[in-house]
């Protein structure tokens, strides 16, 4: 694919503006255009390889295989539409005792990675389980991970049937998928960690 140069994506949107109906020169909006391009290259660093976040793995010294749990926010673009999708993730993984721990911090910078490109939730959920999962190798994969993602699409709730709401998805390996005792554990977390 041949890149686009910030000019062309900046004429892009003059013609964006002019299809809605706006004046591209007046005052409020003769800077948008750059602005929009600047705006752009932060919100889809996720198509970048060069920003791809470094993930820190540590010896799991102790052997550890209790299940380690984070929870944060995240944010991202519906590629259907082009409009805003975000809420709360809920993440966790079971160490392997052979194998390696995750930096707790990069599980956040990954999923910031992988939602700064156009995307479905379903395969944001995906995307970043399988990340985290290959960084800490084949040799001694963890023993399960399990994401969950709850989002509200702006696609949804600000257009088309208008309507409030969330999406919730799902993605677990190992021993989270094959044991209802450890999935309803995961799952019990998630309840009592509600961030919205």
């Amino acid at each position: 694919m041949t890149p686009v140069s910030d000019k062309e994506l900046q004429q892009a949107i003059v013609t964006i503006l002019r299809a809605i109906g706006e004046d591209p020169t007046r005052e409020g909006l003769v800077g948008t255009p750059g602005r929009i391009c600047r705006m752009y290259k932060e919100l889809f660093r996720g198509y970048d390889p060069a920003q791809k976040p470094r993930i820190t793995t540590f010896e799991n010294d102790s052997h550890s295989t209790e299940m380690v749990f984070d929870a944060g926010d995240f944010y991202s673009m519906c590629e259907h539409h082009m409009m805003p999708f975000f809420g709360t993730y809920w993440f966790a993984y079971l160490p392997n005792p052979k194998g390696k721990i995750l930096g707790i911090s990069k599980v956040a910078r990954v999923i910031d990675y992988c939602a700064a490109k156009l995307q479905v939730q379903e395969r944001l959920t995906r995307d970043v389980v399988e990340m985290l999962n290959e960084a800490l190798g084949d040799e001694y994969p963890p023993l399960g991970m399990a994401l969950v993602m709850k989002g509200t699409h702006l696609c949804k709730t600000m257009r088309g049937a208008r309507k409030e709401g969330m999406m919730t998805s799902s993605f677990l390996t190992g021993r989270f998928k094959s044991s209802a005792a450890l999935r309803s554990e995961f799952l019990k977390m998630v309840d009592n960690k509600v961030r919205m």
